[in-house]
């Protein structure tokens, strides 16, 4: 793992202001994780969206597209390992 984008005071910070009134470092080092997955499946997608329109430099508008929904967002995750395996399947 490289260099941190937020430290892990940051990130028990985050989840101090979600409500919580005690964090365990697991759930910490946790939320580190799932933030970065999250963030390179927002990255790749965007950088999708940017070759798609023929274009080498990632938009504002590529992350808008890239990131998840409001109301779910985990369904882009949903949706992207439903494709993985539908295209894996011999029909």
């Amino acid at each position: 793992m490289g260099e941190r984008a937020y430290s892990l005071y940051d990130i028990e910070s985050f989840i101090r202001e979600a409500g919580a009134e005690k964090v365990t470092e697991d759930a910490v080092r946790n939320l580190e994780k799932e933030l970065e997955r999250l963030t390179e499946l927002v990255a790749k997608k965007a950088k999708a969206y940017a070759a798609h329109a023929k274009r080498s430099s990632i938009r504002r508008s590529d992350v808008v597209l890239a990131k998840p929904s409001q109301s779910s967002p985990y369904a882009f995750i949903r949706k992207a390992k439903a494709t993985n395996n539908n295209s894996k399947s011999v029909r």
